[in-house]
């Protein structure tokens, strides 16, 4: 394990030079990721790096450290807390003490006293890390994993093997509780490409299972099993619009898991569904999604509706290997791997052991999954708006060359189409959340969790997407369009400069007039002076 990795918080840059400067960090097994000098930067940063240790005064402008402290213990659990704070603020300290806060630390700080706090951290760090790492606690849990008729009835649920008539006796006789009244599929992949050295695929794998079912076991009331190499979690929503708060969930427990335990983890999301017997469906989307990292990158949570709604099949694809295995192949891979997979498709359509009328029932069989697959795509192709018999009867007449490029010329018109329809789909949304800025700048409630609320997207997901399209994050750009809307109004009117905080939706004028000055460098007033010089 390498330094553990600290935040200094303290609206005093001098006291945070003096602890930055006086302490052997290197020495200690920490470093500083850098320091902020209010709450609100705090978070920004301690959701940038998910620092290992918060070290945080109490009384700071805009967010005080007990309400930072309530915000990190929310959403990075795993991260320590420290408080350091005057003598005169230690009974306003103690509140923090549901927060679970690991020290307090009277002002002005001691360099010795700082030292033996932060060995003691190390020691309670590494030895947390150990026992997450440590092979015989994994052993333990892998001999004593859920029993084999659970794991059993999951596995047959999501291969869509249990009948209706069947559940409720199952559900009694294994004592499961599914109560929903909503539910949804997670397939958790944990690339065999980087294993710790003290691991082997198989405990790495039971680690990843472990750690999903004490990070998303009990709030969602998962149901948690091995399948097919993969962690598969049933999780239960109270209602649809839970989705997107799971796919951040899921997102931050991927990074959580890479820096636990080394793992890089994707967690796909199947669609979410009332009843369990559409369980198998969800599972598909879910396995599906994952199959998505080679586009959308590892390490995090892909959801199916969120990034491919248009793509979910809705009736399935033909049985045959081969052509399940084209179709996938069309979606997510490159043009010469549609060619492989066309050839091997075709070796199948033509291989001595078929008969003449087997070739013609598979020809129909293609054309029927090719038109399938355009109408659950939403696809417009001429060949398959004109007359079907007509084409039927045409590639009957092709020979083996001529079929090949006919097919290779529709897959590769079909994955073009598909790459345009999303990025046209992530252009749509991202322009749709310029928009809604454009429109409701003012509101002071307008955030990174409304913006995703009203495109009913995940925030890993919107952020991801917007970050990639316009090289800024959603905060970032919102705050730059309500201080260049400030600026013209500075230039433009009257206003006081309070006013204008509220006009662009900022309540506090002290932390307006702070972002203006990080934007433009100089404070409002100054910036209406030199802007309005005759």
């Amino acid at each position: 394990m390498g330094a553990y990795t600290v935040l200094l918080v303290d609206d005093e840059e001098e006291v945070i030079q003096v602890i930055m400067k006086k302490i052997n960090w290197e020495g200690l097994g920490f470093s500083v990721v850098g320091y902020a000098n209010n709450g609100v930067k705090a978070l920004e940063m301690v959701e940038e790096f998910q620092p290992d240790v918060v070290m945080t005064d109490i009384k700071m402008p805009y967010m005080d450290g007990l309400e930072l402290s309530n915000h990190i213990k929310a959403d990075y659990p795993a991260t320590k807390i420290l408080i350091f704070t005057g003598f005169d603020e230690f009974e306003y300290a103690k509140e923090a003490i549901h927060l679970d806060i690991g020290e307090y630390i009277l002002k002005p700080v001691n360099s010795v006293e700082l030292m033996n706090v932060f060995t003691q951290l190390k020691i309670k760090l590494d030895q947390e890390i150990s026992e997450k790492r440590n092979v015989e606690t994994l052993q333990k849990y892998y001999m004593e994993s859920l029993p084999l008729l659970q794991a059993n009835f999951y596995s047959t649920l999501i291969e869509g093997r249990i009948r209706e008539d069947e559940v409720s006796a199952y559900l009694s006789n294994y004592q499961i509780s599914l109560a929903g009244p909503f539910f949804c599929c997670l397939v958790i992949y944990a690339s065999p490409s980087q294993i710790p050295k003290e691991m082997n695929p198989l405990l790495l794998s039971m680690s990843v299972q472990k750690q999903a079912q004490e990070r998303l076991g009990e709030k969602w009331q998962a149901k948690c099993f091995s399948y097919l190499g993969n962690t598969v979690l049933i999780v239960q929503l109270k209602n649809e619009n839970e989705i997107s708060e799971l796919t951040d969930e899921c997102d931050r427990f991927c990074k959580y898991a890479y820096r636990i335990i080394g793992a890089i983890v994707t967690v796909g999301i199947g669609q979410v569904c009332g009843d369990i017997l559409q369980l198998s469906q969800s599972y598909t989307g879910a396995r599906e999604a994952v199959s998505y990292r080679v586009i959308y990158g590892t390490s995090r949570a892909i959801n199916i509706k969120e990034i491919a709604p248009q793509e979910i099949s809705k009736s399935g694809v033909s049985n045959d290997a081969e052509l399940s295995y084209l179709f996938r192949t069309i979606r997510l891979n490159s043009a010469s791997d549609i060619i492989e997979a066309v050839d091997k498709y075709l070796d199948h359509i033509f291989s001595s052991s078929l008969s003449l009328q087997q070739h013609h029932i598979a020809i129909m069989e293609l054309i029927s999954e090719l038109y399938k697959f355009c109408m659950n795509n939403e696809i417009v192709m001429e060949e398959f708006s004109e007359d079907m018999r007509k084409l039927y009867n045409s590639l009957l007449d092709l020979e083996p060359n001529g079929l090949r490029k006919w097919l290779v010329d529709i897959g590769l018109s079909f994955h073009e189409k598909l790459t345009s329809a999303r990025s046209r789909s992530t252009k749509s949304f991202v322009d749709k959340a310029k928009e809604y800025v454009r429109n409701n700048y003012s509101d002071e409630d307008l955030s990174l969790d409304s913006i995703c609320e009203v495109l009913g997207l995940s925030n890993s997901y919107f952020s991801t997407i917007f970050k990639k399209e316009t090289g800024n994050s959603f905060i970032g750009y919102l705050t730059d369009y309500r201080t260049d809307q400030a600026s013209r109004q500075l230039i433009e009117t009257n206003e006081k400069s309070y006013m204008i905080a509220r006009n662009v939706g900022y309540t506090d004028p002290n932390y307006f007039s702070y972002v203006f000055k990080r934007r433009f460098g100089v404070s409002p007033s100054k910036y209406r002076t030199e802007h309005t010089k005759e």
